[in-house]
């Protein structure tokens, strides 16, 4: 009985390409031949993958999350140059120091108010501007902005009007609305194919980065606040309390329930409610 062999030719093979096999006679080969031939002897082409396996789906997830990083330095950046020169122009005594005064807090819930009048206005379609529809909503609908966008802005000012500097429950409670979930949702688009079990509106890439950046982003401003004189923290203590917070915020966002209450609503109400339950009556009594 003859051996059987299989024989791996790249392919494409011209039609003229003859094959010689000791013992055997002189075979012409076609392209992508594979039925058996010559008494059990098996051509089959091989395909050869091209040797850069280039995905413009990829690259173009990258540079997206490039842009994003690239914009979120610069807000900062600029908020920092803000801070700073308003910061060297009371030193100078060129301006006078209001953050200091009982109506501060009210002087800084001035900007998140236009901005929530701006919402209201555009949402309910008085007037149009789609540049401001197309980068805060999902489906580019104006009615849109009078959900997450709007509450977002209302949890600004109750922050400031109520909580202002003189407590780490409204820093921790920011913290993890603007930091912890909005870095959720971007990691969550970009990198969000391992979805939570109970919620697949949600995935561990989201859930994981809210976590990591609401954590850190709460301890930044809570020393940044403390620097300043604002706190006095145990800070073993108080990274412990913190951890707890976002972990209850984390997991009270990756349940199903964002039909029944937006993220910008359960995410600040939570993380207040932990915080004030953990510094609360430290800074209250």
């Amino acid at each position: 009985m003859g051996t059987s062999a299989v024989l791996m030719l790249p392919a494409p093979v011209a039609s003229h390409t003859r094959l010689s096999l000791p013992g055997r006679r002189v075979l012409p080969l076609r392209t992508f031949l594979s039925p058996p031939v010559n008494n059990g002897v098996w051509l089959k082409p091989v395909t050869k993958s091209p040797p850069f396996n280039f995905r413009p789906a990829a690259v173009a997830g990258g540079v997206e999350l490039l842009q994003d990083t690239v914009a979120a330095a610069v807000v900062m950046a600029g908020a920092y140059a803000l801070v700073s020169t308003f910061n060297y122009l009371t030193q100078r005594n060129l301006i006078e120091q209001i953050s200091t005064s009982t109506e501060a807090r009210y002087f800084a819930s001035l900007v998140p108010l236009v901005n929530c009048l701006r919402l209201v206005i555009y949402g309910f379609s008085l007037a149009t501007d789609e540049g401001l529809i197309q980068s805060v909503t999902r489906e580019g609908k104006p009615e849109e902005l009078l959900r997450g966008p709007l509450y977002y802005v209302l949890v600004l000012i109750l922050c400031a009007l109520v909580f202002w500097r003189e407590s780490p429950v409204g820093v921790i409670s920011l913290a993890m609305m603007c930091g912890g979930d909005g870095v959720a949702d971007i990691m969550g688009r970009r990198f969000g194919d391992q979805k939570i079990p109970y919620n697949q509106q949600k995935s561990w890439a989201g859930s994981i980065s809210m976590f990591v950046v609401g954590f850190v982003i709460s301890i930044g401003m809570l020393y940044y606040f403390s620097v300043l004189g604002y706190f006095k923290l145990d800070w073993i203590w108080t990274i412990k309390r913190v951890a707890l917070v976002s972990l209850v915020a984390t997991v009270v966002e990756s349940l199903p329930t964002t039909e029944i209450m937006d993220d910008n609503i359960s995410v600040p109400l939570t993380s207040m409610l932990v915080a004030y339950l953990s510094f609360g009556y430290q800074f209250y009594h």
